[in-house]
């Protein structure tokens, strides 16, 4: 494998931040891991910053492939080896001079470090473990670090480097084994599946370490995510959220990240490719009902079935539960518990609490739900206060669902515009010479 040893740091950098584009496992919340100090950065809950492109991608990170080269050939991935691109790679001395260089002058609140494999899963570990290893003990940076976790890859390096990163992730890629052999026939679920128990099973025994030793050090303080990409394989929705399900409560995944497919490639086993572009409504339906699996205690098996095996393209996942199943409402705002609460379509968690608490001193009117952020034009049909509904009201779902298609869901910008364009870190600065190159300038 040959890297261009003449290309600039800037060259690298176009070539590998457009290269990590289409990861959307990254996330910049999660722990609330203080500065002492010493270093440069901390990672305060609050201090981490999101921005995001046209098509949503979360860019409040320095978001980056380590290389582009691939021995790898999925068919979905524009790195992969049968593609005729340019081949880069950063140093582990490259990565810390960009990520402190950037954190200085506040463009980035921390490093997203992805890659594609070079040589072995085990040499490319090792170079992200030398990068991370120079960037906290070398330079002392103490902000946020989210790397992933390379499959195939010697445990023992995946576990080093958890003593390094915040957050930790490892890419399901393809929701089922079956999809991920014809896609994908180098990777296997084995290897996917087994850094994603071991870093679950490390940061339970470093609980108890942390319980009996405040100062020990800690692993993937923030937790572990993973990514699905979705609409390159027949997979149905209910296939999805049951997946996401079962990784939620199997090896307790912070969050899954649902990646729409972007058409790269040309490959008989891929989509044909159409105007639509990617499936971005269906994104956004997985990621409403993902949030109703980790904050609304529903199941999968309560959202779709195999006879509805799909999500409602004109109503949210919850809404349109609750049309298929309005034997339950009304509901009375000021006996129903808090479970019951969070089934009602413009209710969410927050305003949920809110009204329990808010009873326990007085008798609830819509007035004063409505203060509390409930979203009336949408939870009128399904409550009462009193025993009053808010208008006379039929609870027959043919009229409640016309009623709701008047007024419009607000849907994501980037479902919108239907657009497709990765923020560049230099869409709106010039940096002239700010970059070091090799032949020994300085920064």
């Amino acid at each position: 494998m040959y890297i261009q040893e003449s290309m600039s740091l800037y060259e690298k950098l176009n070539i590998l931040t457009d290269a990590a584009k289409y990861d959307v496992a990254c996330t910049s919340s999660g722990t609330a891991r203080k500065g002492d100090g010493t270093g440069m950065g901390s990672c305060e809950q609050s201090g981490i910053c999101h921005s995001f492109s046209a098509d949503g991608r979360c860019i409040s990170l320095l978001k980056i492939l380590f290389t582009n080269e691939c021995i790898y050939d999925c068919k979905y991935c524009i790195n992969r080896r049968s593609n005729d691109v340019i081949r880069t790679s950063f140093t582990p001395d490259e990565i810390c001079t960009l990520t402190m260089e950037f954190y200085r002058r506040n463009y980035i609140e921390g490093l997203f470090l992805s890659s594609g494999i070079l040589k072995s899963p085990d040499y490319t570990m090792e170079l992200i473990y030398a990068a991370l290893y120079k960037l906290r003990r070398e330079h002392n940076f103490q902000g946020y670090i989210h790397v992933k976790a390379i499959p195939g890859a010697n445990l023992e390096l995946i576990r080093r480097v958890g003593f390094l990163a915040d957050r930790m992730s490892v890419n399901l890629e393809l929701p089922t084994a079956d999809s991920l052999r014809i896609l994908a026939p180098h990777k296997s679920r084995k290897n996917i599946l087994a850094p994603m128990r071991l870093v679950q099973n490390k940061m339970a025994e470093n609980k108890q370490e942390l319980a009996l030793y405040r100062n020990a050090p800690r692993f993937v303080p923030a937790g572990q995510s993973t990514q699905m990409i979705i609409g390159a394989t027949p997979e149905t929705d209910y296939q999805i959220i049951q997946v996401a399900e079962s990784l939620y409560q199997k090896f307790e995944l912070k969050r899954v990240f649902y990646s729409a497919f972007v058409h790269v490639n040309e490959d008989k086993a891929l989509p044909a490719k159409t105007d639509e572009g990617p499936p971005l409504l269906r994104e956004h339906r997985l990621y409403q009902a993902d949030w109703l699996l980790r904050y609304y205690h529903f199941q999968a098996s309560e959202l779709l079935s195999e006879e509805n095996p799909n999500f409602n393209v004109m109503f949210d996942p919850k809404c349109n539960w609750a049309l298929k199943h309005l034997e339950q409402f009304p509901v009375e705002i000021n006996r129903a518990d808090y479970k019951m609460l969070l089934r009602v379509p413009g209710l969410g968690y927050k305003s949920a609490v809110r009204i329990v608490k808010a009873r326990r001193l007085g008798v609830l009117e819509f007035s004063d739900l409505q203060k509390m952020g409930v979203v009336l034009k949408r939870a009128m049909y399904f409550i009462t206060c009193s025993g009053r509904m808010m208008y006379p009201t039929k609870l027959e779902e043919d009229y409640i669902t016309r009623n709701l298609l008047n007024v419009r869901e607000r849907l994501p910008e980037e479902i919108k515009n239907m657009g497709y364009r990765q923020l560049s870190l230099f869409d709106d600065v010039k940096f002239g010479g700010m970059f070091y190159e090799k032949a020994g300038g300085s920064l």
